[in-house]
């Protein structure tokens, strides 16, 4: 029979028990940056999952020091100099959140080392998210240069209150897990070694569990994240304005020069 998983580039994976399925990011080297084939990659697989009759359970994670560093610099680049990219992109950071929320299968994010962009996305919009203690945790837009568009509006406030959502989108400052945990942004924290035990003991026990009656339970738990799909739509569409500003360039330049970014004054917004 052949695998459904195989063929893929930037994910692996491996099933730890009969009935769970483990995705892992997989470009250690870049820690778990996310170019254009992993964007796709990753916004794609949920609807194949869901429609998987042999898995009940999924663990998402990174392997090596990281559980994804968001967007790659090129794809960053790629989008500010490429309508049909940037539309491209549009199109896969919305499918991507809203495949996640109508995956029928329980999903369980570890969370090891950074986390930013569409690899935090996938890890804050999973059923569970247990991060590991020195997890660092940032959504990383404004810092760049743009909106916080990919997920943050949809759930952030949702998870840790309006105050908090604000603070940290507005100012990209980074949580570890113990304080992602301490205000809610995630289910639980654990000691760095425990982590990927812990995330495999939730995801038994989601796993062994009524199938139907914890599908359902989420399919109409995800209900207020889907009543918040204007504001996504709105936060997104913001995102991909902002690639066509200055303010983006020199966000892309600061982060690949490694200082204190420079932005311009003086916006007509």
């Amino acid at each position: 029979m052949t695998d459904p998983y195989a063929g893929y580039e930037r994910l692996t994976f491996d099933r730890p028990e009969e009935r769970i399925l483990r995705v892992t990011f997989n470009r250690p080297e870049r820690y778990n940056a996310l170019d254009a084939v992993g964007h796709r990659e990753l916004t794609y697989l949920w609807p194949k999952i869901d429609a998987d009759p042999d898995i009940d359970c999924v663990i998402l994670t990174g392997a090596g020091r990281a559980f994804s560093a968001g967007g790659d610099f090129d794809l960053i680049e790629r989008n500010m100099q490429s309508f049909d990219h940037l539309v491209e992109t549009w199109k896969e950071a919305r499918a991507l959140v809203y495949n996640l929320l109508d995956c029928n299968k329980p999903l369980v994010s570890a969370i090891n080392g950074p986390a930013v962009g569409a690899g935090l996305v996938a890890g804050l919009l999973c059923d569970v998210s247990i991060a590991a203690r020195s997890a660092r945790i940032t959504d990383g837009h404004t810092r760049l240069g743009v909106a916080a568009g990919d997920h943050a509006a949809i759930v952030w406030p949702l998870l840790c209150g309006m105050a908090k959502a604000k603070y940290y989108l507005l100012t990209c400052d980074v949580l570890t897990g113990a304080e992602a945990e301490r205000i809610g942004l995630v289910s639980l924290c654990v000691d760095d070694d425990a982590l990927q035990d812990k995330a495999l003991e939730v995801a038994r026990k989601l796993a062994r569990g009524a199938p139907s009656a914890i599908r359902w339970t989420k399919h109409a738990l995800n209900n207020w994240l889907r009543m918040a799909g204007p504001t996504f739509d709105t936060s997104l569409a913001l995102e991909m304005m902002g690639f066509a500003s200055p303010e983006v360039r020199e966000g892309l330049a600061s982060l690949r020069e490694k200082r204190e970014p420079d932005f311009p004054r003086g916006s007509p917004v």
